[in-house]
């Protein structure tokens, strides 16, 4: 087994979720979101190191809660950035060049051991793991002249954690920002590293809206 590690980034403020408690701090399932995401890797079996980013103005909150919710999982808390990359890179500071290192979005309780294991395992052969969903829904291109249909089958939506040699990460991330980085697979192919998929479970649900709030309050129920 490599050294793991995993960083999880916690940035979010509520906007789209219309409340003012930042989104990854409300409650589902008798505890805060981003408390599930961080017990999903605590308890994979897999034993890794967390490092939690957060904003420097949610920090004290955040360890009220963990007093509040008994919280006791073990994590190291990063200072967040302006943007995700530049939180991303700080959490990457702390992470020797060696082992496996994944990037979760801390809205996301509802990974999978299974999900957060098979990544674990291309990483390891292959050197990074993408998780993946496939579309369901007919997709359409839009360009100035109109629209057009396109095979959803050459599309994928893609999720956390995602999963890196810990050094090529480490590499990718002293490139200079750029607002195409949308994730870190983004960055780890701009960097010149080929990008491998794996396929995630369909609970893994990133909560950004209040409708996907009261998903996961379903989807932590049945998973349970």
């Amino acid at each position: 087994m490599q050294d793991f590690f995993t960083i999880i980034t916690a940035g979010g403020k509520g906007v789209r979720m219309g409340h003012a408690t930042p989104k990854q701090f409300l409650p589902i399932g008798k505890k805060p979101i981003l408390m599930h995401s961080i017990d999903a890797f605590a308890s994979s079996g897999i034993l890794c190191k967390i490092f939690l980013v957060l904003p420097k103005g949610q920090i004290e909150y955040w360890q009220q809660l963990c007093k509040t919710y008994s919280f006791t999982t073990p994590h190291e808390i990063v200072l967040g950035g302006k943007e995700r990359f530049f939180s991303v890179k700080n959490a990457l500071e702390k992470i020797p060049a060696y082992g496996i290192t994944a990037i979760h979005d801390g809205v996301r309780p509802l990974v999978s051991k299974k999900t957060i294991v098979d990544c674990y395992k291309m990483a390891l052969e292959k050197s990074n793991a993408i998780p993946y969903k496939d579309l369901t829904e007919s997709i359409r291109k839009v360009s100035q002249s109109g629209s057009q249909s396109v095979n959803r089958a050459d599309f994928k939506l893609i999720a956390t954690p995602q999963m890196f040699d810990s050094n090529i990460i480490k590499q990718a991330y002293n490139q200079k920002f750029s607002p195409t980085f949308t994730d870190s697979a983004s960055v780890a192919e701009s960097a010149g590293v080929k990008i491998n998929l794996v396929k995630t479970n369909p609970e893994n649900i990133k909560i950004t809206s209040p409708m996907d709030l009261a998903l996961a309050e379903i989807l932590i129920k049945e998973m349970a």
